[in-house]
Order: structure tokens, then sequence, then C-alpha cells
């Protein structure tokens, strides 16, 4: 996993998440992040449980990745929308965490994903951190895309429009980021989990629009909760209608019987002895 450190300060303390402002203070921006959020997160835990019997991974939706240190701290931190960080452990240090802390983890998200809500430019902006020996750029912040690529080195970066219907995903590749090409099933493979991530129409959260969803590598769509709890239902509707149909075929059987020993016994003939 690659390893993503800040950028050096002089500094003899660098802060952890319990340091560190937990929300630059804006707000989440529209109604459909949060139910897309829950439907990857909700989906995908089933397969990262089964890769991860011992719990170490974490997911994040909508928590800051600090990768600098910077004055004031938030800009030295970016937010994806959703993102999983494999093999690091469910708390810190017996907290929970605040945010996500680079130099206290050294561990990189294996993939982020940010919701497209404007025109994409922010979350395809690859501006580089200012020159320091130039003042006129000491405001001007580094964009999400050259973050993701150069500071924290994510290796799967998705870009997801929900108005296009549409996921854009790009792997680091030689220290740069390569846009990658859908499978014959339309989707992207991420191999290290064993998935594909896709767009799915359909209703959820009483919404009918195309979500971000996950498949397995058969091509099966991973069921949030309510769908594993539908389909667990069905089955169990199923299996009670086989025994019902099993109980009716069992008591005509016996019907049978009783009718062909009465007949039996109307001819002289008893059943039992033969």
């Amino acid at each position: 996993m690659t390893v993503a450190k800040p950028f050096e300060l002089g500094v003899t303390h660098l802060p952890d998440h319990t340091e560190l402002p937990e929300s630059d203070g804006t707000f989440v921006k529209n109604f459909q992040e949060l139910p897309q959020s829950i439907i990857l997160t909700d989906s995908l835990r089933p397969v990262l449980q089964q890769i991860h019997p011992d719990g170490r991974y974490r997911i994040g939706q909508d928590c800051g990745i600090y990768w600098r240190l910077t004055d004031p701290p938030e800009r030295g931190a970016e937010a994806p929308d959703w993102f999983y960080v494999p093999n690091v452990p469910p708390l810190l240090n017996g907290q929970v965490r605040r945010s996500y802390v680079l130099w206290k983890e050294y561990v990189a998200p294996l993939i982020a994903i940010e919701f497209v809500s404007g025109n994409g430019s922010e979350e395809r902006d690859r501006t580089p951190p200012p020159d320091p020996d130039r003042e006129e750029q000491q405001e001007q912040k580094p964009g999400k895309f050259w973050v993701y690529e150069q500071a924290i080195r994510i290796p799967f970066y998705g870009i997801y429009e929900v108005k296009k219907a549409a996921v854009e995903m790009y792997h680091l590749e030689d220290n740069r980021y390569q846009r990658l090409s859908p499978n014959d099933r339309g989707r992207y493979p991420i191999p290290q989990i064993g998935v594909e991530l896709g767009i799915w129409q359909g209703e959820y959260d009483e919404m009918n629009l195309p979500w971000l969803r996950w498949w397995d590598s058969e091509g099966n769509l991973l069921l949030i909760g309510e769908e594993r709890a539908q389909q667990e239902s069905l089955r169990a509707q199923q299996e009670s209608l086989r025994a019902q149909q099993e109980s009716l075929r069992a008591d005509e059987e016996r019907l049978r019987a009783d009718r062909l020993a009465e007949k039996l016994r109307q001819m002289g003939i008893n059943p039992d002895e033969l």
C-alpha cells in the first residue's frame, strides 16, 4: 500500500485527529449524497468483513483526510464523499476518528469517490500547490485531482455524475492517474477487493435514479441490507410454499393408498397381506 506523508514544515509536534477540525463548515451538497453513500457502504460491508475478519478497515463518508500541515488546518485536508481504507484498526488509540490524518496513520485509502453536484470541475481540478517562491500563488489551494493523485496517492479515484448517469474511474499508474475503460459489462473492476463499480438504475429512498453500485466479479449485484432482507423473506416464503406443496402431495398419496386399500378389501383381498 502506498504511504503518503505530509509536507515537512519544520514542526516538532504533528497534531492528531483530536487536535484538527473535523469540518470546514460546508454543507452536504444535495439530498442524494447521503443515500448514495449508504448504498456503497451497506452493500460492500459483507465483502469487506470477509476480506478483513479482524475488522481492520475503515470507510469514510464525507470525512476529512489531512495530508499536510497548513494554517488554517482545513486547507491541508480534502473530504472525499466516500472512501475505503484497508488494514487500519476500527479505533485509533481507543477513540473514534474525527478525521483521517495521514501522518498518524500512514495508510492511504484504496479508493475514493466524489459525487459531482456542479459541473465536475472541482473534482477534476489538477491545480498543483502554490510555489513557495511566488507570493501571488500563496492563496491558491491545490485541486482535488492533484491531491488524490500526487499527495495522498489513492490507487483508484472515481468521479460519479448522477446527472449524466455515469462514473469516471482513474487508476494510479507510474505516479499518474490513467483513465480506465469499463469492462464488457460496462463496469470498473477493483481487483484488490474482487468487486466492480458501475451504474444501476432503480429506486432507493423513494428516488428512481442512476445509482452508483457494486457487483461481484461474476456480475451479481451486491445487495444492500433491505434488499438482502427482502431476498431472505422471499426465500423463506418459497421454502414455506414448497413445504406446503410437499405436504399436499403426501396427503394425496395417502388418500390414493387408502382408496386402493378399500377397493382391495371390497374384492376380498387383504391389502396388509400383499
